[in-house]
C-alpha cells in the first residue's frame, strides 16, 4: 500500500511538473524560397530539436527543401500559403498558372507584392481558391507528412472572406490551421539586429506555461545569393549604406537557433518544444478556433 501511494505521489508529481514546463513551439518560415534559407533551416534540423517549418510550394526552391525535410521526420511541415512574391528582381507566381488564376498576378504575370497592392486589385476569391487549392496539393504530392497552413505576409488572413476560403480548404485537405490553436504569438522578423539576442531570452523566461508560445523566426545563410534580396515592403528591411539588412536580420536570428546558449536551455528541460503535429494530436483538428 506504501509503495502505491508513493508511486502515486511520484505521477502526481510528475505531471504537475510537466504541466508547469512552459511550451514552447518553434516555427521557421520561407522555407523553400530559396537556397539560401533551405540551408539555413537544414543546420537547425541538424541539432536534432523538433519545430514546424512554413514551407512556399510557389517557389523554385521549394523541391530542395522536400528532398532535405524528408530526412528529418520530427519537423512538422506546413503550407506557407502564398499570395505575394515581396523581393526586388526575385519574383514568382501562381502554382496554378498566370492563366488560370488572372486576377493574382501583376502585368509580368508574378504576384503583387505587397498585401496592400493585393487588396487593391481586382482579385477572385475563386482564383484565391483555385491557387490556395494548387499549392496544398502540390504539397501533398510532395511525399511530405503536411501537417497544416500558415500565411505568407498574412495575406490569406487579411479579410474575413480570404479567411472563409483558406478554412475551407484546412477542412477539405484535413489540415490544421496556425493561429487557431490557441497559440501565443511572438515574432522575430521586426526587433532589430542588435536587440535579437535580449528579445528572445527575455521572452524565453517569460514563457506562459499554460499556453502554447509560438515563436516565429525567418532564417537564412549571409550569402551572396541572401544579400542580393531587396525587400519591397519593409523599411527596416532596406539596406543602409549598402549593408544587405534582410541577410543579417536572419542569419542573425539562425545563429541564435545554433546558439550553445539556446542548445542548451532546450536540453536542460525547462522548455519543452512542441511542433504542429503534436499540437493538433493533442486538441484534434475539430477544436481549432479562429482568433478573429
Amino acid at each position: 500500500m506504501k509503495k502505491l501511494l508513493n508511486l502515486l505521489i511520484l505521477c502526481l508529481l510528475t505531471f504537475y511538473s510537466y504541466a508547469q514546463t512552459p511550451k514552447l513551439l518553434l516555427r521557421l518560415d520561407d522555407n523553400g524560397m530559396n537556397h539560401s534559407v533551405n540551408t539555413a533551416i537544414k543546420e537547425v534540423a541538424e541539432t536534432g530539436i523538433p519545430f514546424s517549418t512554413s514551407v512556399m510550394f510557389a517557389c523554385p526552391w521549394y523541391q530542395e527543401t522536400v528532398e532535405i525535410l524528408k530526412k528529418y521526420p520530427m519537423i512538422s511541415v506546413g503550407v506557407h500559403l502564398t499570395l505575394n512574391a515581396e523581393w526586388k528582381y526575385y519574383r514568382w507566381g501562381p502554382v496554378a498558372g498566370r492563366s488560370a488564376v488572372p486576377s493574382l498576378v501583376d502585368s509580368n504575370g508574378y504576384f503583387y507584392s505587397s498585401t496592400a497592392q493585393f487588396l487593391a486589385s481586382k482579385y477572385a476569391l475563386k482564383d484565391v481558391e483555385k491557387e490556395l487549392s494548387a499549392q496544398i496539393e502540390r504539397a501533398l504530392r510532395s511525399g511530405l507528412k503536411i501537417d497544416y497552413v500558415d500565411f505568407h505576409m498574412g495575406t490569406a488572413l487579411a479579410t474575413p472572406e480570404l479567411r472563409a476560403t483558406v478554412e475551407k480548404l484546412a477542412k477539405k485537405y484535413g489540415l490544421g490551421i496556425s493561429h487557431y490553436m490557441g497559440e501565443q504569438y511572438k515574432t522575430m522578423f521586426e526587433i532589430p539586429v542588435d536587440k535579437k539576442k535580449d528579445a528572445l531570452f527575455q521572452h524565453l523566461k517569460e514563457l506562459n506555461p499554460s499556453k502554447v508560445n509560438l515563436m516565429v523566426f525567418h532564417v537564412a545563410k549571409r550569402d551572396p545569393e541572401m544579400e542580393a534580396l531587396i525587400d519591397m515592403n519593409s523599411p527596416d528591411m532596406q539596406a543602409v549604406n549598402n549593408e544587405p539588412i534582410v541577410a543579417i536580420h536572419r542569419t542573425t536570428e539562425l545563429s541564435l537557433l545554433l546558439s550553445k546558449e539556446f542548445q542548451d536551455l532546450i536540453k536542460s528541460g525547462n522548455v519543452q518544444l512542441i511542433t504542429y503535429k503534436d499540437l493538433i494530436k493533442s486538441i484534434g483538428l475539430a477544436n481549432m478556433k479562429s482568433p478573429f
